[in-house]
């Protein structure tokens, strides 16, 4: 199937699915799969000075061409097809909210205000030195019913480490959502989803799923919130895993996130949709 601008091809499809026709693309409604980030024809926004007080990401802020292609991961996913997680069963209208990087003290409160709001569940994929600079908003995300998994100690390109840095990345990151709130995960993203045979056979030595997405929101890129609202909504379908963030690099701004986030799930209700964790949409322990 060709795609065209407002016929919306999905990388992933192994099957032909309807087009999602939306309009002609605009600052506002915006082709998903573009990434030329919209930051650069908005205002800059203004940043509340606690994200300065943030413990950096080693590999960097999620910018355009950190990330493998999506055809990689959907590669390494056939490899591993039983330790690799891009999608949960489709034949159950149910969803899995997950969101990386975190946890802040800007972003993530609010983002769990929200899903309070609406009674939506998360997963959160959490690092793990901002864990140990924020305990309380992780102690607030298992107090809520949310779930939390390893997104490594200090977010690096991990695909570029060996594997004794890698498995020192994840059992430093365990060792400290354990310290703080008693949990060990069998959950874990590898950041900016860079993967390679050695963090695949470490984090599978180590225990891990490897818990990747299906619908990107591309949150990260400055885009407007109706832009990333059409992101989610055009690619959904029963078993989606979505990728959004609770926090940033420094000097980034997560607002589009939050503004966005009450009308993709007040939509997705509508439609049918439940929003569990990626633990119940997978039918699998969230940890050990």
């Amino acid at each position: 199937m060709a795609c065209s601008v407002t016929a919306i091809c999905f990388p992933w499809m192994t099957s032909a699915w309807p087009s999602v026709v939306s309009p002609a693309p605009t600052q506002e409604t915006a082709f998903p799969y573009m990434l030329t980030p919209f930051s650069a024809q908005l205002p800059i926004p203004t940043v509340p000075a606690e994200i300065s007080q943030l413990p950096p990401l080693t590999g960097g802020p999620e910018r355009p061409g950190q990330r493998p292609p999506y055809s990689r991961t959907i590669d390494w996913a056939s490899l591993y097809p039983r330790d690799i997680i891009l999608r949960g069963p489709m034949d159950r209208r149910e969803v899995a909210l997950t969101f990386d990087d975190g946890p802040d003290a800007v972003f993530t409160p609010q983002i769990l205000n929200v899903l309070r709001r609406t009674g939506g569940k998360g997963t959160f994929f959490v690092v793990g030195r901002r864990v140990r600079r924020y305990p309380g908003v992780l102690q607030r995300m298992l107090r809520e019913g949310h779930e939390v998994g390893n997104h490594s100690w200090s977010h690096p390109k991990m695909s570029r480490l060996s594997a004794g840095q890698v498995r020192t990345e994840l059992r430093r990151a365990s060792d400290e959502m354990n310290r703080v709130g008693n949990v060990r995960p069998r959950f874990f993203r590898p950041p900016y989803g860079a993967l390679s045979e050695t963090v695949i056979q470490v984090a599978v030595a180590e225990g891990y799923k490897i818990i990747l997405w299906n619908v990107d929101s591309l949150d990260w890129s400055g885009i407007p919130r109706t832009a990333l609202a059409t992101n989610v909504l055009s690619q959904v379908r029963p078993g989606s895993i979505i990728l959004m963030h609770s926090a940033t690099g420094r000097g980034g701004n997560l607002q589009n996130t939050v503004q966005a986030l009450p009308s993709i799930i007040r939509r997705l209700r509508r439609e049918g949709y439940r929003f569990v964790k990626v633990s119940e949409l997978l039918d699998m322990r969230a940890y050990r």
